[in-house]
């Protein structure tokens, strides 16, 4: 049984990494040939190896819930991916379904959405090789391949990100990107080789399985805990260093939604993939509680305040991504990859579908009088689920800021019920956020087995503080802004607020200052079209 069972394990795997090497070789094709017919069987073909893709992982999910049912000592889904330079672990499984769906949905949205558009053939090489990288990234078992990769999906991300280099504000916002995005690869190849030297390795399960077995700390650790941490933070456009996610907004469609459903989340999947490495509560555990935390309170009041969709979604994308780096920070692993997974899709579909929810999007200045009506349903609907949350606390691994998240979630999304509704309507709203309790409950069980094990992790104290005094200022502000009507103090809020509180100015400066230099280079060059760092002397 086991001979078959690895057998199996081979041939998926094998089939699995045919998907990112033949996703290479047609970006390869798709950028060399001119034949529009023979692009167009390449965006075809693309579609049909995204969705081969989703079926191999499928089929390793089902072969590692095998390996779990077994009773042999190796598993062989991790024999089999040690041979071919694979972990195809829980995560991972998760992680590459939910970038192969995403990518198939953008791909056909690309396809019609393009057509005819003049960027259309250089969209489809990037595209394939973005996604090409990320699925390399997901899978692998070499710290220094995961790093390659990494640098492959920021530089890839960055030719997509200039498809229009005639607009020249896409072209300043893409180079800011550029250059926060390589501090970022700086910081995963340091850490990458911080982790080297305390394991002394560059193969993750043998990390693990070390650190399982004797669990230890060290300067080098700690030091690869908190570069990593950093390099999640600029990845995630964390405060202070988020100015450049707010300008990329003149990237097209589809390209804003592969930033903001896939390639932005790899901060906190870099984290869901390497938190077993480290011995508990890290020093880079706390950056990302505290950075994650109050990016996640600004970037939520700040979106309020947003009169533009786009740049709506942008803050949300900052605050959603605040609040996965939080959970992580707070070990909160299970809950962070149940976030990743549903902000990804969530965000796909907004950005796929904004323009036709601008109007349903559209917003006043939020200080404006709020119905009180909004406010009691949504304290008897939080309430109701923090007595279900008492009583069954295992929902929230018994974790009070967990258990307040939560409630706050489901207060949400009863607080904007109009005074007009009927009784019928109001009940129906509060049923519906109610489910949310039960419904993360399902979620968490079907997910939480993907997760490593980490019933050993110790919050500390001072974490503990950190995170609820942030949870009291985010409940007690929201609270002012939609309920403060016209006040002095409401009116000041919302005008600092909309601008998220001026925290990027200092490093959005430097790094316009530092993109202007690379693109209006000295006057004996110019700028080959296409590659903004490209130069050539003029004739």
């Amino acid at each position: 049984m086991h001979d078959l069972t690895l057998f199996l394990s081979t041939l998926v795997l094998l089939a699995w990494l045919v998907v990112p090497a033949s996703l290479l070789a047609l970006a390869g094709f798709s950028a060399w040939t001119r034949n529009p017919l023979k692009q167009n069987h390449c965006w075809h073909l693309a579609e049909k190896l995204l969705v081969f893709s989703m079926a191999a992982t499928c089929l390793i999910a089902a072969l590692l819930l095998v390996d779990v049912q077994s009773s042999v000592t190796t598993s062989s889904m991790a024999l089999a991916g040690r041979w071919l330079g694979l972990y195809p672990a829980g995560v991972a499984a998760w992680m590459a379904l939910m970038v192969g769906f995403v990518a198939w949905v953008i791909l056909r949205f690309s396809e019609r959405y393009l057509r005819g558009d003049p960027g259309r053939e250089r969209f489809l090489p990037w595209f394939l090789l973005t996604i090409a990288c990320v699925l390399v990234l997901v899978m692998t078992n070499n710290l220094l391949v995961l790093a390659g990769a990494w640098v492959g999906v920021s530089i890839s991300l960055h030719h997509l990100l200039t498809l229009y280099p005639e607009r020249p504000q896409a072209r300043m916002a893409a180079v800011q990107k550029f250059i926060v995005s390589r501090a970022g690869d700086a910081l995963v190849v340091g850490g990458v080789l911080l982790l080297y030297i305390h394991h002394g390795t560059f193969y993750l399960p043998e990390m693990i399985q070390a650190q399982n077995a004797a669990p230890s700390s060290s300067i080098a650790l700690t030091l690869a805990s908190v570069a990593l941490a950093l390099a999640a933070i600029l990845k995630c456009a964390q405060m202070p260093f988020h100015g450049w996610l707010l300008r990329v907004m003149e990237a097209p469609t589809p390209v804003s939604a592969l930033l903001h459903a896939g390639v932005i989340n790899l901060g906190g999947f870099l984290w869901l993939r390497l938190f077993p490495v480290f011995d508990g509560f890290t020093a880079g555990h706390l950056i990302l509680l505290t950075i994650g935390g109050l990016t996640a309170v600004i970037a939520v009041l700040t979106m309020m305040t947003q009169y533009s969709v786009k740049h709506a979604l942008a803050w949300s994308t900052c605050a959603q991504m605040g609040f996965m780096l939080f959970e992580i920070g707070m070990g909160a692993y299970t809950l962070a990859l149940l976030h990743l997974l549903a902000h990804s899709l969530y965000k796909a579909h907004s950005f796929l579908a904004s323009g036709r929810t601008v109007k349903a999007s559209a917003v006043g200045i939020f200080a404006q009088q709020r119905s009180p009506v909004g406010f009691l349903w949504a304290l008897l609907t939080g309430g109701l689920s923090a007595v279900i949350l008492l009583l069954v606390p295992g929902l929230v691994e018994g974790n009070l800021v967990f258990g307040a998240l939560l409630v706050l979630a489901v207060a949400s999304a009863v607080i904007a019920v109009p005074a007009g509704a009927s009784v019928i309507s109001k009940v129906r709203i509060a049923s519906m956020a109610l489910l949310l309790v039960p419904a993360y409950g399902v979620l968490h069980a079907l997910v939480g087995p993907a997760v490593p094990e980490h019933a050993n992790f110790e919050i500390p104290a001072v974490a503990y503080g950190l995170a609820l005094a942030l949870m009291i200022v985010l409940v007690s502000i929201s609270a002012l802004i939609l309920h403060g009507g016209q006040s002095k103090l409401s009116r000041n809020l919302w005008r600092h607020f909309s601008k998220g509180l001026y925290l990027e100015l200092m490093f959005d400066r430097v790094t316009r200052h530092l993109a202007s230099e690379a693109i209006n280079a000295p006057g004996m060059l110019k700028r080959i079209p296409h590659h903004p760092f490209t130069m050539e002397k003029r004739s």
